[in-house]
């Protein structure tokens, strides 16, 4: 496509509310009332009647008549977050690895966040539809009131996988997805292709979810999710969740990488996504040692910014605990003492991990003794 996408789709926005649309409607409060959005408020707002803005898109745009959605492969050729990998580092999404070439002289490639990727070319898209037909248009990336997966899988982008990812059977789940809400209706005639659901009775990214956030084929329960603990949640995280986090530092790709439609998923192509190499893998401690000065260098304009530095320690020092390594104690002794009440907290559970972790196994290798 010229503007740069993988794939696209349009999907009608009825007019009348169709048992369909009150059906989505009702399922996404019914998620929110359930405390399954987690501190998530930007899916809790409300009109002033009290209605969810992301229960449908008029809610908040009465003039929209159909959304424009548009996918972008972002499967960057690396390692998978489940092969194995050195037990001191950690893992970092894999949309977060992307830069881009600056060019001239540099060889380090510049932090890019999908966000600005996407709106970018999504912008193009608008204006080239103004142009044509003249209309009220919108583009969102994750900004929007709607929910993208509903509308892509309206639009035949793709299937809402068990994992609630959307999958494309030739592209996968690798899809960051941008929409343009427009006030052009779509034509009675058209033929719309929704796409046909092929997850069948596989259930691999169910039984893989660490947390139990996948509570059900295609149910997700954010506040368990290990993506949402880890960029989302404020705060310390709850205990009984933190072993099952492992290593992850900045979101999540377990419940992707054991999904059979990405196996023969196409790596991407894309300039302004280019994988970092640093952050494949990176080393705990390299992420534990950055100063304000090296967090900046290496995310400042990248999606792992707003985490912050003291919410990706806090991230780090779990991952250090999970890796029962003896030699990050000192680091973590570090935190623990320091001022922040919740780094202090994370570093001090990691501690008693690896102490009980190096007692456990003297007392095997007594009694194999």
């Amino acid at each position: 496509m010229q503007a740069g996408f993988d794939a696209a789709g349009i999907a009608p926005v009825s007019v009348s509310e169709s048992d369909e649309s009150q059906l989505e409607a009702e399922r996404f409060s019914a998620w929110v009332a359930a405390g399954r959005a987690g501190e998530m408020e930007y899916l809790k707002r409300r009109d002033e009647q009290g209605v969810l803005l992301r229960s449908g898109v008029q809610v908040a745009m009465p003039w929209a008549r159909s959304v424009i959605v548009c996918a972008l492969n972002y499967n960057a050729k690396g390692p998978r977050s489940i092969e194995a990998a050195p037990n001191d580092a950690g893992w970092i999404a894999k949309y977060a690895w992307s830069g881009r070439d600056p060019g001239a002289d540099s060889s380090e490639l510049i932090p890019t966040d999908y966000h600005d990727e996407l709106l970018h070319r999504l912008r193009k898209v608008e204006s080239a539809l103004k142009q044509r037909l003249p209309c009220e248009a919108r583009c969102y990336v994750d900004t929007g009131p709607l929910v993208e997966r509903t509308a892509a899988a309206k639009a035949g982008v793709g299937w809402i996988g068990k994992n609630t990812c959307v999958i494309n059977q030739s592209l996968g789940s690798w899809l960051l997805l941008g929409v343009i809400v427009t006030s052009l209706p779509v034509a009675a005639n058209a033929a719309l292709n929704q796409a046909v659901d092929r997850c069948g009775s596989c259930t691999r990214c169910i039984d893989a979810c660490p947390t139990d956030a996948l509570v059900a084929p295609y149910q997700m329960d954010a506040s368990r999710c290990i993506a949402y603990l880890t960029i989302e949640k404020k705060g310390v995280i709850p205990p009984e969740l933190r072993e099952p986090i492992g290593r992850q530092v900045f979101g999540c790709d377990i419940c992707q990488d054991v999904c059979p439609w990405n196996r023969r998923a196409p790596i991407a192509e894309n300039p302004g996504m280019i994988a970092r190499a640093e952050l494949i893998n990176p080393p705990l401690d390299w992420l534990a040692d950055m100063d304000g000065t090296a967090f900046k260098r290496w995310f400042q304009g990248s999606p792992v910014e707003r985490t912050r530095r003291k919410r990706l320690q806090r991230n780090v020092a779990i991952a250090m605990g999970n890796s029962r390594e003896k030699r990050f104690l000192a680091q973590l002794e570090h935190w623990a003492a320091g001022d922040d009440p919740v780094l202090a907290e994370s570093a001090q559970w990691a501690i008693d991990r690896i102490h009980q972790f190096a007692g456990e196994h003297e007392q095997i290798g007594s009694a194999s003794a």
